[in-house]
């Protein structure tokens, strides 16, 4: 077993076991309530707004898929859903069980370069697509903003705190993300002297063979950095697909509350908290945020409601949005990697 294998094995056994103590804390803060209590209270929801529930934590998987495949499809490197559907929920998995909100990037590139894409082309895709990841966040805030102005301040001070540096932080990665889009010529200079520095140091060999493949690289990367900035419908398309992905997955929330007989009236205010709940763990370094975005959801949601009914609601948003999401995007992931290994 190589160094990668296990550090992969560590970080899936670690984010089991911060699952585990995630769930343990927030119940035990919560004495009344067991996971019965909430397999019970989903049971005997409104049946038509959990299924909605349940459907829109699916569209978040697969509008992933159509934007990854809609960014290579304006690269010429049309790719079919099932396909885009692999890179999805790799990404989303690795990325769920690793410190990293990007840890699925190396994940979905390995699908992307197996289906025959080059390098360059998978590398300029998934900065563009996580760019854009980064800048529908931003733009989903500024709507929970404007749709409910009060949002943020019914926060408690260290929420407000995760909110503010999520948002600096998401702005500045969504910069830095379209710098290395617009010039990547910086980015594989450093790479070009790092592997020179490895060849003085003799942990490589063949060093004009690996700097040929790295200009081969970058000139794939160019010409698609080019094509971007020449078809701005790529770009627009990529925005559009993720905006939609994202939304898709904060409204949960607010869908679980409606079928647990909340009222419509607070639907809009849950809503936006939702969005900013999302910009304040989005970028903690900790497997899926988890324990962060669990204090963020129930911070915000006891204004609207009960403590009580605030635990039940992020318990069972959670489950949906995040465990549920995982395991289903970590299954079509292994069988989508059997089934070309199988082809190979």
């Amino acid at each position: 077993m190589d160094k990668s294998q296990k550090k992969k094995i560590f970080w899936m056994c670690f984010s089991l076991v911060l699952s585990l103590l995630t769930i343990w804390a927030v119940l035990r803060q919560s004495e009344d309530m067991s996971i019965n209590d909430l397999i019970n209270i989903v049971i005997h929801a409104d049946k038509r707004w959990m299924l909605l529930a349940f459907l829109s934590a699916g569209c978040y998987i697969v509008f992933e898929a159509i934007a990854i495949c809609s960014i290579l499809k304006g690269l010429s490197y049309k790719r079919s859903l099932g396909k885009g559907l692999v890179y999805s929920t790799s990404d989303i998995y690795f990325s769920a069980i690793t410190p990293s909100a990007t840890g699925g990037q190396p994940a979905s590139a390995y699908f992307m370069h197996r289906d025959g894409i080059p390098a360059g082309v998978v590398s300029a895709s998934l900065v563009l697509n996580l760019m854009m990841y980064n800048a529908s966040i931003i733009a989903l805030g500024i709507i929970a903003i404007i749709l409910a102005p009060k949002a943020f301040l019914g926060f408690r001070l260290s929420s407000k705190i995760l909110i503010v540096i999520g948002f600096i932080g998401l702005s500045v990665l969504t910069g830095f993300f379209f710098v290395v889009l617009k010039r990547g010529d910086k980015l594989f200079g450093v790479a070009e002297k790092l592997i020179n520095f490895l060849y003085k140091k003799k942990i490589i060999h063949r060093v004009e063979h690996k700097i040929e493949k790295l200009h081969k690289i970058q000139n794939d990367y160019d010409n698609c950095a080019i094509i971007m900035a020449g078809q701005s419908k790529i770009l627009h398309k990529a925005f559009f697909w993720n905006i939609i992905q994202r939304a898709s997955q904060i409204i949960v929330p607010t869908l679980v509350y409606l079928s647990l007989g909340g009222e419509k009236i607070s639907s809009k205010v849950l809503f936006s908290k939702q969005c900013l709940i999302t910009i304040g763990y989005n970028y903690v370094p900790i497997p899926g945020a988890m324990g962060i975005s669990d204090f963020l959801m129930i911070d915000g949601f006891s204004k609207l409601m009960t403590r009580a009914q605030a635990f039940q609601l992020d318990m069972i948003s959670r489950g949906i949005t995040f465990y549920i999401c995982v395991a289903v995007s970590g299954i079509v992931t292994l069988v989508g990697y059997l089934i070309g290994r199988k082809k190979k």
